[in-house]
């Protein structure tokens, strides 16, 4: 389990000091819930996230247990070191938004004709409870070949998870290589 400490200060001081200790900047917050202000060990974040098998994963802030999902985060530009993440508390029976990855399955015809898988939307915006949310949405590539693409319509429908991007947008395309 992740464990956290609860930042008192929430300044620009303050997280400059806890950004030199090697301390990851979190939001935690939740559907009726107050807003957590915390701070997370930079290297012991990335490993839970890493090694998670769900999109939720639990935390520790405090004497509080909770699990949260991932909503956004926020890298430096040059050297991509993490700054500051938003946590959303996963909270069951609460139909709420989630970004869920998208998974490529099988072997493309394409892949024999000299083209590239290529994902252009990595996650898509979902709508469904934590109970109901699938750790990732598989398409299946195997009959597709260079030129074609599957938009969001053309994926099997989850039950109980609703997609809130426009069904016209493009999930996985097989590119030509150059």
């Amino acid at each position: 389990m992740l464990e956290g400490i609860v930042r008192e200060s929430i300044g620009k001081k303050g997280t400059k000091a806890l950004r030199r200790d090697g301390y990851l900047i979190a939001n935690i917050y939740g559907k009726g819930l107050e807003n957590i202000h915390a701070a997370f060990k930079q290297n012991e974040y990335i490993r839970t996230v890493r090694n998670k098998d769900t999109l939720s994963f639990p935390v520790k802030i405090g004497d509080k247990e909770m699990n949260v999902v991932v909503q956004s985060y926020e890298s430096h530009a040059v050297t991509a070191q993490l700054l500051h993440v938003d946590l959303m508390v996963a909270q069951p029976g609460v139909v709420t938004h989630y970004h869920v990855p998208v998974v490529a399955q099988g072997d493309a015809i394409g892949l024999k004709n000299k083209g590239l898988v290529n994902i252009s939307k990595p996650r898509l915006r979902v709508k469904a409870t934590i109970e109901n949310l699938p750790a990732a949405i598989n398409v299946d590539v195997t009959r597709m070949d260079v030129g074609d693409s599957k938009l969001i319509r053309d994926i099997a429908k989850v039950e109980n998870v609703i997609f809130t991007d426009s069904d016209r947008v493009s999930v996985i395309s097989i590119i030509k290589a150059k």
